[in-house]
């Protein structure tokens, strides 16, 4: 059961028997807090230090766990000859279609492709990729794919996890090998090195260059200079009205001479920096929140160090959302708050929100999870780097270096999306020598943060491998805690290409709570689709619903068939939801105590 104390955590029990001086600090910290002996706490350390050596080279990711796998479909296809007769009948069937689409291609230019790429793989969308012999290039590697998509499904035996691990390695390694990614079988590509008598190769080794100093530099990608924080992005008005150890709180400006009575806060998650909440002036939620007439808070977290290992989800909700209710109060005394948390900053409320309900807190007026997760029993593919295997291979690396470094966590992103963010990215840069235009986004998007060792730990095991917070084993201040306790209206956010949130596990707070329940579902993904202004990006939509207690539960496939979608930004949609739960109007409240000005010091932080 998890165990989540809303008071200073008690390390006293760890240090009975303080290990000696000279211990080196990994040793020192795993001996503390595990309460080990000191040879013992030696061993881990030297058992967690190859791991971490490892984690390096495999991007964080657990070889034990990928062989696992492999040792699993393996074994089970091996003992499958029915489904080995299937795949070689299979493999024939392909290579006479791709023989017969070469015979008709021979005669007829235009001949009708013998597979089609799948409607988000834009890698063969070129004319050029029509003509021989890249039209066989390309049909060749699709069938190829098609063919390891059934080798790797359906073989008897194989846990579903593993066959998932098993079909998306495969996928990773088909995608490197894609001919779209080689200069002599790209028509792209090679037209343009035919054109250019190969400066676009020339250009592409000194992009990568460039590119690998500064990561080895520890810099920026190159335009993020062109987004500075403060300058560029993050720049609504605002002061710093409380710091502690852990947060700082903002409170924006007012542009209305009346607000909303009651006031509303943001919980960003802490694996980003806040101000993607707040970029350029176009792209700036907190702007459109401000302008709209709300008093709006924001808590922009400090980055964690090596000296944060200890710090929980305990000190999340204790010195975050507490601390800020308790803070806000003073600035609206006896007003109830809209509360609003993003991404992993939702999940924090949600338990924070469930702990209130229990004690009879009655400060929320209403709850906002944008792109959130309460259950992770349907988490996407992001369930495939968390396993037992994988978090002890974490937890390791964690022990070591006290935090979670954010390229640990970028290899993992990344590869959920490998066309889009790597192989799209190596073509572009690298082999047609242009460089990928940096936005207010992709440069906030470099411009990560790490995680504490304690509180990843916890967020992996609790609420990843165990669910607990979904079904009630999850305990704040040594009580359990249960969503169903939650009375305050609810407004669920989900988008329709999320890889980090599904949208269909985000709209599982429909079977968790009895309360009312208004869900959204927008286009685009877990960070394009949350950052959706008015007016600004053509295309984007939303469908809206709202479910009462009394209402009977629809599964989300009925639901999203059901309602219809609205063009235009989700934005205005949410923030007339709260006009409707808000109470009246206030006189504008400017920040009367200032510690810095907005964005404060935190967020500079690297």
């Amino acid at each position: 059961m998890t165990n989540l104390a809303l008071a200073p955590l008690n390390l006293k029990a760890a240090r009975r028997a303080p290990p000696p001086p000279d211990l080196s600090p990994p040793t020192r910290r795993i001996a503390e807090t595990e309460n080990l002996p000191v040879m013992t706490a030696l061993g881990a350390t030297i058992d967690r230090s190859l791991n971490a050596g490892l984690a390096r080279l495999t991007g964080g990711l657990s070889p034990a766990g990928l062989a696992e796998a492999w040792f699993d479909w393996a074994l089970h296809l091996s003992g499958s000859p029915g489904k080995q007769i299937a795949l070689v009948d299979k493999a024939l069937r392909k290579s006479l279609k791709l023989v017969d689409f070469m015979l008709r291609s021979a005669s007829n230019p235009d001949a009708e492709l013998c597979i089609q790429p799948l409607p988000q793989d834009r890698r063969f969308a070129d004319p050029a990729w029509r003509r021989l012999p890249f039209s066989f290039y390309f049909q060749a590697f699709q069938l190829q794919q098609q063919w390891w998509h059934n080798a790797t499904n359906d073989v008897a035996g194989v846990s579903s996890h593993h066959q998932e691990m098993v079909a998306f390695a495969a996928r990773q390694l088909l995608d490197m090998a894609a001919p779209s990614n080689y200069v002599t079988t790209n028509p792209i590509v090679l037209k343009a090195t035919l054109e250019s008598s190969g400066e676009n190769l020339h250009a592409g080794l000194q992009n990568l260059y460039e590119d690998w100093s500064r990561l080895v530099a520890g810099k920026p990608p190159v335009g993020a200079e062109d987004f500075v924080v403060g300058r560029d992005v993050a720049t609504t008005p605002g002061e710093v009205i409380l710091r502690n150890e852990l947060i700082e709180l903002i409170q924006y400006a007012p542009t209305t001479p009346t607000v909303a009575a009651e006031p509303l806060l943001i919980v960003p998650a802490w694996i980003m920096k806040y101000y993607v909440l707040d970029l350029s002036m176009t792209h700036s939620l907190v702007r459109h929140l401000v302008g709209s007439g709300f008093t709006v808070f924001m808590i922009s977290w400090n980055n964690p160090d090596g000296g944060d290992a200890n710090r929980g989800i305990a000190d999340y909700l204790r010195l975050g959302l507490a601390a800020a209710l308790d803070a806000i109060d003073t600035v609206a005394p006896g007003e109830r708050v809209h509360a609003a948390g993003y991404c992993l900053g939702g999940t924090l409320l949600a338990i924070g929100a469930a702990a209130m309900a229990r004690d009879g807190d009655e400060r929320l007026a209403s709850l906002t999870l944008i792109a959130s997760q309460v259950d992770f029993t349907e988490a996407g593919e992001l369930t495939l780097f968390i396993d037992e295997a994988q978090v002890r291979f974490l937890e390791d690396v964690m022990s070591i270096e006290g935090v979670l470094e954010a390229r640990q966590m970028a290899g993992a992103f990344q590869m959920l999306r490998s066309n889009d963010l790597i192989w799209s990215r190596v073509v572009r840069d690298y082999l047609l020598g242009e460089r990928t235009p940096m936005t207010d986004i992709s440069a906030w998007n470099a411009d990560a943060t790490r995680m504490p060792a304690r509180m990843h730990g916890e967020y992996l095991r609790g609420l990843f491998l165990q669910n607990d917070l979904a079904e009630g084993r999850f305990t704040v201040d040594g009580r359990p805690i249960a969503l169903g306790d939650i009375r305050t209206p609810i407004f669920a956010l989900g988008t329709e290409r999320d890889h980090v949130a599904p949208w269909r596990s985000v709209y599982k707070i429909n079977l968790l709570t009895d309360t009312e329940v208004t869900f959204a579902l927008v286009s685009g993904g877990h960070n394009r689709g949350v950052v959706s202004a008015p007016g600004q990006d053509k295309g984007v939509y939303a469908r809206i619903g709202t479910a009462t207690r009394e209402d009977p539960y629809r599964d989300p496939d009925d639901w999203r068939s059901s309602h219809e979608a609205r063009d235009g930004s989700w934005w205005p949609l949410w923030s007339d939801w709260m006009k409707t739960h808000s109470s009246g109007h206030a006189a504008a409240r400017a920040p009367r105590e200032s510690l810095a000005p907005a964005p404060g010091a935190y967020v500079l932080e690297r």
